[in-house]
């Protein structure tokens, strides 16, 4: 197997010097995603639940790019600047994930300007 840097457009494009994902056998490791629009580089400003849709949103697009779908989302990390977010961050995380859900770890911790950040393993079809 081969390590492969992938990038879609879709996405926010990153800004450092590290890759949006990467695929490794019929595995995508996507980093840590923040609730950013990649169609005009604007930071999602609502509550947890616009920040967690938009980054679901991202992160969608992305696995369809790469061959994947979120359905075959295996492992999500969650990271939230406060316990008294979680409750909403689930309300928005529940719609899209309903059936066969990933395995999650959620950490409180502190997230900068945002009140999410997330990162993935999905599997590739």
């Amino acid at each position: 197997m081969k390590k492969q840097s992938f990038s879609s457009p879709r996405g926010p494009i990153p800004k450092f010097p590290y890759s949006q994902a990467v695929i490794y056998g019929d595995l995508i490791f996507i980093s840590a995603q923040v609730p950013v629009d990649p169609a005009t580089g604007a930071a999602e400003t609502g509550d947890v639940q616009a920040q967690t849709s938009r980054i679901l949103t991202n992160v969608a697009d992305i696995l369809e790019d790469a061959g994947s779908s979120i359905d075959n989302m295996l492992k999500v990390t969650v990271f939230l600047k406060d316990r008294s977010l979680f409750a909403d961050f689930n309300a928005a995380y529940g719609k899209v994930f309903t059936e066969n859900m990933p395995a999650r770890t959620p950490v409180f911790s502190d997230t900068g300007d945002y009140l999410v950040l997330m990162d993935f393993i999905a599997g590739i079809e």
